[in-house]
């Protein structure tokens, strides 16, 4: 509190009222003006305005309660205390509807108006603090000038302002949570909550609760009363990350939501209500999944009124260098140490990868340049080891047989990417890689090649078929 310089106007017409609180206040950090009138009061405060106002609510020009109104005008949060010695109910809830922070009858204590005057001061500080906050909240960082993101910012635009559902469609790490949010506060919910929660992340036994709440004794170690993440959002914004994998059993009940938008926690019996707009993000085929039976085709549908598919990094790598830019500079403000910049052989060489883990991945090396460079200028010797390995062995003259490297690369971009099946993909572009090598060896000689590959002819044929291999 001491970093905040507090103002407290005294305005009261009785000069011992006035004199009893200016030698209480100056024994304090602040700062105190008197008045004797609220003409005066009225005059200044048009020009400065205090950090708690303490005021009579009877004197001979204007009254208290019309001063604090004038006051309220100049700023809606300004604390007011208003004192009078003709304490009644109708004094009371003038003061109160009035706006007033506290209502303090004549005679008073002393130690408990200081106590009322520093509650005041406590609560325009933390007031100033969330406006400040806010005010430097960060700004929704989407860069994106390559002609797919285009198309994103295109479609944000037209249903931002809409109070439609949303589905997000990307892979994993593309800014599918950032894209939610933009949308958010682009809408008129923008004052309202954001609550988000990742459906992928959370026990199935668990999800139903952290959705819907739980009442008290609805389960072992539900010892009290808890709201879902819909009731939590109520008026604002929920997003559903990894929709994709929530259990078919929930998404029955989140249907029912979506149909009527009312839902019961856990154990209870009286049906609840939110109004919440729901977005949705997932990495994974929806179309897929419902014809597997993994999820519901009507959900689908509802949660499918406007769909939003962000392009992978790889597919937009003119950005590449941006989010580069981007983030070494803010990583380095946020870790308070020298920003590092990328030399011109590391930027061309880092904006060719493929980036499976994309934006996500992309941000982490960063992260580690900044913190690991010891220079200013990142060179190719400054890179982690796994990505100067890709370098090297795209570098290594023809006659290498070193493609442990790259297959260990292509197997951890692969798992970044939430895939499943690499033994069955991989071996299906190992198979064909060998054939095709083998074929254009021989000069397409197909006995030849089946022995080059231990192989009878017959299992050339077969494998060549099934992988579609014209020989």
């Amino acid at each position: 509190m001491s970093e905040v310089i507090a103002e407290v106007w005294v305005v009261d017409d009785d000069a011992s009222i006035r004199w009893v609180l200016d030698q209480a206040l100056t024994e304090k950090p602040w700062k105190v003006r008197l008045f004797d009138s609220s003409k005066q009061a009225l005059a200044t405060i048009q020009e400065t305005v205090p950090t708690v106002l303490v005021c009579d609510i009877r004197m001979p020009d204007v009254d208290g309660l019309t001063l604090m109104k004038a006051a309220h005008t100049q700023d809606p949060n300004l604390p007011v205390i208003l004192m009078t010695a003709f304490a009644n109910l109708d004094a009371a809830v003038s003061a109160y509807q009035g706006g007033a922070f506290e209502y303090l009858p004549k005679p008073f204590d002393i130690d408990e108006a200081l106590s009322l005057i520093e509650r005041a001061i406590a609560k325009r500080i933390n007031v100033r603090r969330r406006r400040d906050k806010e005010t430097e909240k960060q700004p929704l960082n989407i860069i994106g000038s390559a002609p797919a993101m285009q198309e994103v910012f295109r479609v944000m635009g037209r249903v931002a302002p809409l109070d439609v559902t949303v589905l997000i469609n990307g892979e994993t790490g593309t800014g599918k949570e950032l894209i939610a949010k933009a949308l958010h506060e682009l809408s008129p919910r923008k004052d309202k909550p954001f609550v988000a929660i990742n459906t992928a992340a959370i026990p199935r036994d668990l999800l139903e609760s952290e959705l819907f709440g739980h009442e008290k004794g609805a389960f072992t170690g539900a010892l009290t009363q808890r709201s879902g993440r819909f009731e939590q959002a109520d008026g604002g914004t929920l997003f559903l990350d990894e929709i994709g994998d929530m259990p078919i059993e929930l998404q029955t009940r989140l249907l029912r939501v979506l149909n009527d938008g009312s839902f019961y926690r856990v154990g209870g019996h009286d049906p609840l209500h939110a109004d919440v707009r729901i977005l949705a993000a997932t990495h994974q085929p929806m179309d897929k999944l419902v014809k597997e039976g993994r999820f519901r085709e009507d959900l689908l549908y509802r949660l499918n009124i406007i769909r939003i598919q962000i392009p992978a990094l790889r597919e937009r790598r003119e950005d590449i260098p941006l989010l580069l830019r981007f983030y070494m500079k803010t990583e380095a403000k946020t870790l308070r140490v020298e920003e590092k910049t990328l030399s011109a052989e590391v930027e061309k060489y880092l904006s060719q990868l493929e980036w499976a883990g994309n934006i996500r991945q992309l941000r982490s090396v960063c992260i580690w340049l900044t913190v690991m460079t010891p220079g200013k200028v990142v060179s190719m010797d400054d890179l982690p080891l796994e990505l100067n390995k890709a370098h090297q062995a795209a570098q290594a003259p023809a006659t290498s047989l070193d493609w442990e490297t790259p297959l260990r690369l292509y197997a951890r971009q692969f798992l970044q990417q939430g895939k499943s099946n690499l033994h069955g993909e991989a071996e299906q572009i190992f198979e064909k890689v060998l054939i095709e090598e083998a074929l254009a060896y021989t000069r397409f000689h197909r006995q030849e090649t089946a022995a080059l590959l231990g192989w009878g002819r017959n299992t050339l044929t077969r494998k060549s078929q099934a992988l579609g291999i014209d020989e």
